[in-house]
């Protein structure tokens, strides 16, 4: 039996053509756009290619193809703990479909954001945008780029996962409306952020049905000495419960009560919203699902079948919410006066 020869110097696409038995083109194909072509063949060309020691020069690949094998996912705050599991997700199911992810960090600011995409632009193929703070014209400018997907953020006309804070908002109210709290305080998040103006109007439309008062605090950029900074402001309100933008603010606030003596939920229930850190506290957070992982699985699968298809995607998946009860909330106490 004779033996094909390892070619000396650089490994070319022509050499595992040849070892392979197939045409250039379709090598090429292999290793750009898999899904055109049969299974057994990507299988026997990769085959060769391993044996031979062949690297992908990806930068040549994109200037020949215009295909990159990059994406990126652009965050306000990679510290939120809302985010490194949706991050994961995502670099997850590109890493099968043969995709470097791109990490971006905005820091809460749109100018920011917008510098952030134009660079990355360059580089990758697709984005997905988490809780973005550009406003609707730039996001439509940038997906006339390259493709976006959106999470919790409802352009219309494009891919986007959203995240629906209305069934865990009416349960939150429902369930301290039975502990008999007739006033609530809403440590609010940044004003441009999508997901906090659904959280305000779910509360408002939850809170008007219970007869139960609302007072807000803006807090701007959420974190948890904001939270903690935050206290005197809840207790001059006359409030027994607080809901918080996220569990980083619920955290401060907790922290911000105990330092004054204040009993959680004795003499002040808590409740946060996205279930990162909610375990960790002391005692238990009581909060809002918001199920990150599940909105990067679904945002990674919703770009990389736009970049399959070539197609645009005005897909608009929801991912619904629910409170998890823990140890941060009970009966309210006997208000005197």
């Amino acid at each position: 039996m004779t033996q094909s020869k390892r070619p000396r110097g650089r490994v070319t696409i022509g050499d595992i053509a040849d070892l392979a038995g197939v045409s250039r083109s379709t090598v090429s194909r292999v290793f750009s756009r898999p899904e055109l072509l049969n299974p057994a063949t990507v299988a026997r060309v990769r085959q060769v290619a391993e044996r031979l020691g062949y690297v992908v020069n990806h930068a040549a690949r994109a200037l020949s193809t215009g295909r990159f094998g990059n994406i990126a996912v652009v965050v306000p705050d990679i510290a939120n703990p809302f985010f490194p599991p949706l991050v994961r997700r995502v670099q997850a199911r590109a890493d099968r479909e043969g995709y470097a992810v791109f990490l971006g960090d905005s820091d809460e600011v749109a100018d920011r954001e917008a510098d952030l995409t134009q660079r990355l632009s360059a580089q990758v193929e697709g984005f997905v945008l988490a809780s973005p703070r550009l406003d609707e014209d730039r996001i439509r400018e940038l997906d006339i780029q390259r493709p976006i997907v959106l999470v919790n953020r409802d352009v219309e006309g494009l891919g986007r996962v959203l995240i629906d804070p209305s069934g865990g908002m009416d349960e939150a109210i429902a369930h301290l409306d039975r502990l008999g709290h007739q006033r609530v305080v809403y440590l609010s998040g940044p004003a441009e952020s999508w997901s906090d103006q659904q959280r305000r109007q779910a509360l408002a439309t939850a809170a008007h049905s219970a007869g139960m008062d609302v007072i807000i605090l803006e807090l701007g950029r959420p974190s948890s000495e904001a939270g903690r900074d935050a206290v005197s402001g809840i207790l001059s309100s006359g409030a027994t419960a607080v809901i918080a933008f996220d569990d980083v603010v619920a955290q401060g606030v907790m922290s911000g009560l105990s330092l004054r003596g204040i009993d959680v939920p004795a003499r002040m229930s808590v409740i946060g919203c996205d279930d990162t850190l909610a375990s960790g506290t002391h005692p238990a957070l009581t909060t809002i699902s918001a199920a990150s992982a599940a909105a990067g699985d679904a945002a990674a699968e919703l770009l990389l079948a736009i970049l399959r298809s070539g197609e645009r995607e005005s897909t608009r998946i929801v991912i619904p919410t629910h409170l998890v009860l823990r140890a941060t909330t009970d009966v309210a106490p006997q208000q005197t006066g």
